[in-house]
């Protein structure tokens, strides 16, 4: 399965002010702030969103989101939002703008 290019689409014109790199990875398309990634399309669908380490528990308790798991491991500093939770704009906006503030607070690589 593919990632969900309309998704996609809708995160570039939330990032489009500033200027963001593209990357195929995890079977999807990252976006990355400074070289450092900040939201991938998944390709199992929905969304990868990174965020502090310490805030990944806290943030699990919202609706439609979970552990993003890697090789059966979770990815703390890493949540998977499903396809649900980033149906309205508002919603998308609100997780890309998590992943985008975290991403620009690392060094540029």
């Amino acid at each position: 399965m593919g990632y969900d290019t309309d998704l996609a689409n809708r995160i570039r014109e939330l990032l489009a002010p500033e200027p963001t790199d593209e990357m195929q990875m995890f079977g999807g398309l990252a976006f990355l702030i400074g070289g450092n990634m900040a939201v991938a399309v998944s390709g199992q669908g929905g969304l990868l969103v990174r965020v502090p380490r310490e805030d990944t528990d806290r943030l699990l308790g919202h609706a439609h989101v979970s552990p993003m798991v890697m090789a059966g491991r979770e990815t703390r500093g890493w949540l998977r939002v499903a396809a649900e939770g980033v149906k309205t704009q508002r919603q998308l906006r609100t997780w890309v703008n998590r992943g985008a503030d975290y991403a620009r607070s690392l060094p540029p690589k």
